[in-house]
């Protein structure tokens, strides 16, 4: 018996397109094509100067962002550093 795109997956409807994700600090996000980490800095509202980036789990630059490509299924996480001791 052929299988039914989205069978099994809960919440999504046999006959409902698929949308590619990533996410933001556990938030789904619709990914788009040449999405880049500054732009979901951007998008989520962070203070790009104060904020600190990680990708699927690795520290990214602040200089680096505009240049870092998201995809589909990445996890992005925004952080503010903690200062003290």
């Amino acid at each position: 018996m052929p299988e039914t795109p989205g069978a099994g997956r809960v919440g999504v409807a046999a006959n409902e397109p698929r949308t590619a994700l990533f996410h933001v600090n556990g938030q789904p996000q619709v990914w788009r094509a040449g999405a880049t980490l500054a732009d979901a800095v951007r998008e989520h509202g962070a203070d790009a100067a104060s904020v600190a980036t990680a990708l699927n789990g690795r520290f990214v630059a602040r200089g680096a962002r505009a240049a870092t490509p998201l995809a589909p299924g990445d996890a992005v996480m925004l952080f503010a550093a903690i200062v003290g001791g």
